[in-house]
């Protein structure tokens, strides 16, 4: 017997998103907490030469699997998908503390992103399921927050893990944390009834298993191009051309192999619809411009104007607190009015003088300064960064939200490690001679003034998304979308 006023009040939803965001603050945290051990991994394991691939491991396989976990929850279920992703998740954890060498580190953390790629998408997924789209502006704060709690929270908590309680715990505090979460998640969650039951039909389609080895690998060729161009092998070396090769071929067969899948990995159809077409640009350049900022600002206030490293986290405080209150306003708007617009097209706006501004300090710019710049752009991503979510998820059926849930976070990846990547070498050209205040100011000009010239495809994709009206209407038992399959059983 269902409970619908319980199960449909704003508390019950907040309880059970909390456990949702729970989760995906786990997959977010652990790359920000295992980037401060990793100095001391390597003096322990050694294997400094493979340093970087403690992240690049995790962002691969958690970029290449999102795709596909998005697929496996609208086709066997999202609560059972998504409970799989996180015990994937710990105990690749798990793993990671116990290794006794850089590469079974290396492939456990691989192992970790697999799972941490059905975190992400699972919980955008799940909140689709649970809030309509109108009805997910109450909400958006929640998600803010946990992500300005990973960004400032997770080298904090890795400092003080690696000084206190050795670098194994960055990996063991995933445990107790996921374990909670498991348990969170097995009580709370209550979806709607859905034409769909979590088991499979028996004459349901196979897994496109041969269109998301090609995404895998098309992701794959991308990522490590983007990683070791204009670093560890030259952008005209073999090595790199021989990976756009690749990843050229492998995007062309993956083309091909959706048009005749019986149940695609990643439908080109969703794609026929120009609004989720114009919110997958957003969230690539929305990427590029976040992880641009994060991966250099810290360098800039270190190097030029004297911060303390110790407390890298606390130093984007400028940029993230305003992410989290733009965030609380849209949101609050959105639900209110149902009108979207707006924010990402002042967001965009935004953003584009956010990082002209940045490219504008120089080796005599005050942190004040420097702040109130980082508030603009910290202002744009909360107006812009929750939007191409909430525009792809207005824009399917409730049969394809987890494709819809799995392309925000996808091209916001690929976006973000394209943008490192190009932000890196055009900062590179400066400091190549030396890491002083004058060469650093240099390379931060250059890096966030081509930022700026990307953010205004961004601020165009946004200019040009039809308003289409949020579906469901506010209040706290809003009638599913018309025509939208019900999402999951009941289950206990």
């Amino acid at each position: 017997m269902t409970e619908p006023e319980t199960r449909t009040t704003p508390r019950r939803i907040r309880l059970t998103l909390l456990g949702v965001m729970l989760a995906m603050l786990l997959g977010m945290l652990d790359n920000m907490v295992v980037g401060t051990a990793m100095p001391t991994i390597a003096g322990e394991l050694g294997g400094l030469a493979h340093l970087s691939w403690l992240v690049t491991a995790y962002t691969l396989a958690t970029a290449a699997s999102t795709p596909l976990w998005g697929k496996l929850g609208d086709l066997h279920g999202r609560k059972g998908t998504f409970i799989t992703a996180i015990v994937i998740f710990l105990v690749g954890s798990g793993l990671s503390g116990a290794a006794r060498s850089m590469e079974q580190l290396i492939a456990f953390r691989a192992l970790q992103g697999i799972g941490a790629g059905g975190l992400a998408v699972g919980a955008f997924a799940l909140i689709g399921a649970l809030v309509s789209p109108r009805e997910r502006g109450r909400y958006q704060g929640m998600s803010a927050t946990i992500m300005a709690v990973g960004t400032i929270g997770g080298p904090l908590l890795g400092g003080f893990l690696t000084s206190h309680l050795g670098w194994r715990w960055s990996f063991y505090i995933n445990l107790p944390l996921g374990a909670i979460v498991l348990v969170w998640i097995q009580t709370m969650l209550r979806l709607p009834k859905r034409a769909r039951t979590d088991a499979p039909p028996i004459d349901a389609p196979p897994i496109d298993y041969a269109g998301a080895a090609l995404l895998t690998a098309t992701i794959s060729a991308l990522v490590l191009l983007t990683t070791w161009g204009g670093t560890q092998y030259a952008w005209g070396s073999p090595q790199v051309i021989g990976l756009a090769v690749v990843g050229a071929v492998a995007l062309g067969a993956f083309l091909r192999s959706q048009t005749r899948a019986a149940e695609p990995v990643l439908p080109l159809s969703v794609f026929r619809s120009r609004n989720l077409s114009l919110a997958s640009v957003m969230a690539a350049v929305l990427g590029a411009a976040m992880f641009g900022a994060v991966s250099f600002l810290p360098m800039y206030q270190q190097s030029v104007q004297g911060a303390s490293a110790a407390n890298s986290g606390m130093l984007l405080l400028p940029m993230v607190l305003p992410i989290v209150l733009a965030s609380q306003v849209v949101g609050r708007v959105m639900s209110r009015t149902g009108r979207y617009k707006v924010f990402p097209v002042v967001g965009g706006a935004a953003v584009t003088l956010g990082l002209y501004l940045l490219s504008t300090m120089d080796a005599s710019t005050g942190r004040g300064l420097s702040a109130l710049y980082m508030a603009v752009l910290g202002t744009g991503l909360g107006l812009a960064m929750q939007m191409p979510m909430t525009i792809a998820q207005n824009s399917v059926e409730m049969k394809d939200m987890g494709v819809a849930s799995a392309s925000s976070p996808l091209f916001r990846t690929v976006g973000g490690s394209l943008g490192v990547a190009l932000f890196g070498s055009l900062f590179a050209r400066h400091v190549d001679h030396g890491m002083s205040a004058r060469a650093v100011a240099a390379g931060t000009h250059s890096l966030f003034l081509w930022g700026a010239v990307l953010s205004l495809a961004g601020l165009a994709a946004a200019c040009f998304i039809q308003e289409v009206p949020l579906r469901g209407k506010p209040g706290p038992a809003a009638p599913p979308a018309a025509g939208a399959r019900q999402e999951e059983g009941i289950q206990a």
